[in-house]
């Protein structure tokens, strides 16, 4: 008799599982702990150079070692997941925080974000960091065309794609491309919905845009999901979030786009969802451990890194270091 139940129960759960295929991906991957970051920020960039994962900038837990730039950060941590341990770097030339990083021909770049003025933190910039890992030397490039921070930045086909953001006064649709071999900028096709504090990322042959809110406010998110193609120079409507939600950020594995994070006038997410373009449909995934906003995703070894952030929405800072494993 115990037999035959145990025989049934299996049954019933393959049954169940089959007939819930989105059900069956959301317990794929597994969540690990990496050391924490020796600074707890928010509204930060990351990026992954060399297998190393680069935490840039945003703001500092306030002390009085920042009280004169308003927390904003100049700082740049490494970490290496080989030795699980960090290290530091050259800073920034200036305190930046909601800028857009990316990494391209062995470099990595921070364009634009905000900094302070007078007694402003919200000052949109359109500066270009250019950082050489093998001489630790910052160098500013071409400014942007628009200033603009809580945008977006890709790199696709030896080019950087500053996309969204604020400008100081309103949304930007602003597409915007940087060519490395002439330091130049040129001007696409912008954003059907204009929107700050979305994710950008590239994959397969398209760039997307995706959720964000408007002119900084997280009580006015939006699940709007936009691709771009830079062969036609055009942007189409893709599959909404699941979840409108902003703060957030995104990281690609094997071509699919992992959206992590978020903040609402509800709280902060802890929501993680994967977008598979070739279906154009979205799935969830194991939730961080960690709900927070404003945090920096990058992938390494196809391990994606979630670090810092705020676990309350607005002014909140963490040191988390949280490793998804999509394939373990």
């Amino acid at each position: 008799m115990f037999i035959l139940r145990s025989t049934i129960t299996i049954i019933l759960f393959f049954v169940f599982v089959w007939i819930n295929p989105v059900l069956a991906e959301t317990t794929r991957g597994t969540w690990i702990q990496g050391a924490p970051a020796p600074s707890k920020r928010t509204e930060v960039a990351a990026a992954a150079l060399d297998g190393k994962i680069y935490v840039v900038g945003g703001f500092s837990r306030p002390s009085f070692s920042n009280v004169l730039d308003f927390a904003i950060s100049r700082d740049i941590e490494v970490y290496d997941p080989a030795a699980d341990a960090w290290s530091t770097t050259t800073p920034l030339p200036e305190g930046r925080h909601h800028a857009g990083i990316a990494v391209l021909d062995g470099f990595l770049y921070v364009v634009g974000g905000f900094a302070k003025s007078g007694f402003s933190v919200w000052r949109a910039v359109n500066t270009v960091y250019q950082f050489d890992p093998a001489t630790q030397i910052w160098r500013e490039r071409a400014p942007m065309p628009t200033a603009r921070g809580a945008l977006g930045v890709a790199a696709y086909q030896g080019r950087l794609y500053a996309i969204g953001g604020y400008d100081g006064e309103q949304n930007s649709g602003a597409t915007e491309i940087y060519d490395p071999g002439t330091n130049t900028w040129s001007i696409a096709a912008s954003l059907s919905a204009p929107r700050d504090h979305l994710a950008i990322a590239a994959a397969g042959a398209a760039i997307y845009a995706i959720g964000g809110r408007s002119n900084l406010k997280y009580k006015q998110n939006t699940a709007v999901v936009e691709a771009y193609d830079p062969d036609t120079n055009q942007w189409r409507y893709a599959a909404n979030l699941p979840a409108a939600r902003s703060g957030i950020a995104a990281g690609v594995i094997e071509g699919h786009i992992y959206v992590l994070g978020g903040e609402s006038g509800e709280g902060t997410f802890d929501t993680h969802e994967k977008y598979i373009p070739e279906e154009n449909r979205w799935i969830a995934v194991a939730s961080m451990p960690t709900a927070r906003h404003g945090l920096g995703v990058a992938v390494a070894g196809k391990r994606l890194y979630a670090i810092g952030g705020g676990p309350a929405p607005g002014a909140s800072f963490s040191q988390v270091n949280e490793i998804y494993l999509p394939f373990d």
